[in-house]
């Protein structure tokens, strides 16, 4: 077989070309290829700035559309933006109410006085007063027993509670035993009304919840929290409340009482009127306490005697009994022998000495004795 040999002169132009010239690395082509898009975002950060806000930009030029000749109205600053006439927070002073931002009602002129109805979102209208911390007193048998049932309200209510929750409730109970209306213990507090199937104060006492025992944990926290309280500790964001229920329910007493507040799953209420108010919490903890336990079940009717607004009824219907008897008893008088004396004349000011002169050498007091130089 015969091969006839291409000269070299006679190789096409493209394949000559390829191999003519040395290949660059990588990453130099890779820049090449890039280089004109790092260019134009470069200008785009340099650009955008001075479109934002440039030093001699004149609206009027332009005007809001965009053409030129419109006419543009230039923004006057309001008195919190001009140097010397604010100080921090006088932008408040200075905001339209609704009525001004729709154009149907004028601002407020010098004199007249503002909304009665305003208030600063931070402002209570309503400040809350904080319980008097409990000052116990007894025997240790006596602490202990409270203690108990203290524990046992605490984890029994809000064992999942967080430890605000868990001493609002403890407060709860302190609350009542210083209020005239509940028994004057803790465990009397804890365990009042559990002798009825639906009338206790605490579900816990009467619902079959003491058959479970408490997990270790738990009830170390529940008593920490317990002990607290007993020791003068006093959770002021519930302040005198006395009742509280779960998000989930809805009590029919509920609208008779002032809410206050909500803490975990609990919203928490005290009396309105006098029963709830700092004076009524009276009654001083002297111990004597009960057994930790639930009573014996009893055929009592739970309809009534244990309801919010009878015992706030019965509480205020003895401040009325009080008040007139207190308004029947006799003046204080003096007895016979004092009467015979003057009575009441012998303690006036007639007796006293009436002299008003006063004496020669004191008449010049406070002159000089001779003349200053």
């Amino acid at each position: 077989m015969h091969f006839t040999r291409i000269p070299a002169d006679d190789r096409p132009g493209d394949f000559s070309a390829r191999f003519s010239r040395r290949a660059r690395p990588l990453s130099a082509r890779w820049r090449a290829k890039h280089r004109g898009r790092r260019l134009a975002a470069l200008t785009v950060a340099v650009a955008v700035p001075a479109f934002a806000a440039p030093s001699d930009w004149q609206p009027s030029a332009f005007g809001d559309t965009g053409f030129a000749g419109e006419a543009h109205a230039q923004a006057v600053p309001m008195a919190f933006e001009t140097a010397g006439e604010s100080f921090p927070g006088s932008a408040f002073y200075y905001l339209a109410d609704d009525g001004m931002a729709s154009g149907t009602a004028q601002a407020a002129g010098p004199g007249q006085p503002l909304d009665a109805g305003a208030h600063w979102d931070n402002e209570d209208p309503a400040p809350i007063p904080a319980a008097r911390p409990l000052l116990a007193s007894g025997s240790p048998g006596d602490e202990a027993r409270a203690l108990q049932c203290l524990s046992m309200a605490v984890y029994y209510e809000a064992a999942s509670e967080s430890d605000a929750g868990q001493r609002a409730v403890a407060q709860v109970v302190l609350n009542r035993v210083a209020h005239p209306a509940y028994p004057n213990t803790v465990c009397g507090v804890v365990f009042q009304g559990s002798e009825r199937r639906t009338g206790c104060q605490f579900t816990f006492t009467c619902d079959g919840s003491l058959a479970r025992a408490p997990s270790r944990s738990g009830w170390a926290r529940a008593r920490a929290v317990a002990r607290a309280a007993l020791a003068g500790d006093v959770y002021a964001p519930v302040g005198l409340a006395t009742h509280y229920h779960t998000i989930q329910v809805h009590p029919y007493w509920a609208a008779s009482l002032r809410r206050l507040t909500s803490i975990g799953a609990h919203i928490f209420y005290s009396w309105r009127g006098a029963a709830g108010r700092p004076a009524a919490f009276t009654s001083a903890y002297l111990g004597s306490e009960p057994a930790a336990a639930a009573h014996a079940r009893s055929v009592v009717d739970p309809a009534a005697a244990l309801a919010p607004d009878a015992l706030a009824k019965a509480y205020e219907a003895g401040l009325q009994r009080a008040a007139a008897i207190q308004a029947a008893q006799p003046r204080p008088d003096y007895t016979a022998t004092v009467r015979e004396q003057g009575g009441e004349a012998l303690y006036s000011g007639a007796r006293l000495p009436q002299g008003g002169g006063v004496k020669a050498e004191f008449v010049r007091s406070g002159e000089w004795i001779g003349a200053p130089r």
